[in-house]
């Protein structure tokens, strides 16, 4: 099938909630080019408002889970940024898993000439929970790295905390790379992570992705958000109270499962 067709099966599995296999697939793509076409006219057929992205594959263990050496992104519909606390169903997900990051919402549309400290100017930032869920069955961590940007790099929602200026809480760039993160679910400690585990500092993941949208003729644009990859191994998302509290000062994110 051409890419066209494939983005309408990964279409048709996610709103009809019946995951594919693998196995069927693994030959669709071979190359970064043709998965972003898949991707991108995925997001063509959902008709709604991008609302940002989320940039994948941003520590050395998860790259090479996926056998890759570059970080990768998914666009995101507007509605599937929540804010915090609030609550997701079962039903709204095939197979999601939790993950602790930072967000970046632009103020004004971002450049590749921007410089770390012009990026902390131009945004906002907020603790997040990420929740990756895929259009695949068993995709983690097996999925090729193709598949994943195809299917919007297995984005499922984004549940993010208070936004603050992001200059009013770091002073300078390797300030954020010291944000420290604790991972709860019911009240019980599940894992610990720390944002040098993205790309060595969160605002290189926000510099990756604006370069990296400007080579496809893209560009991040005031108001849309980025959640700039994982603080830690992300944790399968059962039902209950999941809780992501952060340093800094920075507000605690609450999602409920059910």
């Amino acid at each position: 099938m051409n890419n066209q067709e494939f983005a309408q099966m990964l279409y048709n599995a996610d709103t009809k909630r019946q995951a594919l296999s693998q196995s069927d697939y693994v030959t669709q793509l071979d190359n970064e080019s043709d998965a972003y076409d898949v991707q991108h006219a995925l997001m063509a057929l959902k008709a709604e408002e991008i609302g940002g992205y989320k940039v994948s594959l941003t520590s050395k263990e998860t790259q090479n889970m996926f056998d890759s050496t570059t970080p990768l992104y998914g666009a995101q519909v507007v509605s599937h940024f929540k804010q915090a606390p609030t609550t997701l169903s079962t039903n709204q997900v095939l197979d999601p898993l939790a993950e602790v990051e930072l967000m970046f919402t632009a103020k004004e549309d971002l450049f590749p000439e921007d410089s770390l400290t012009d990026l902390m100017n131009k945004t906002l930032i907020a603790p997040a929970i990420e929740v990756p869920d895929s259009r695949f069955l068993n995709w983690f961590p097996s999925l090729s790295k193709y598949l994943v940007i195809a299917d919007a790099a297995v984005g499922g929602f984004i549940v993010y905390g208070q936004q603050v200026e992001t200059m009013d809480y770091f002073k300078t760039p390797d300030e954020l790379a010291a944000v420290a993160t604790v991972l709860y679910h019911n009240g019980k400690e599940i894992k610990t992570g720390n944002a040098t585990e993205v790309l060595g500092n969160p605002l290189l993941s926000l510099q990756w992705l604006v370069a990296k949208l400007a080579s496809q003729n893209r560009q991040l644009i005031a108001g849309q958000h980025i959640s700039s990859g994982t603080f830690l191994l992300p944790e399968h998302l059962t039902t209950g109270t999941w809780q992501a509290s952060f340093s800094h000062h920075l507000s605690d994110v609450v999602l409920n499962i059910e």
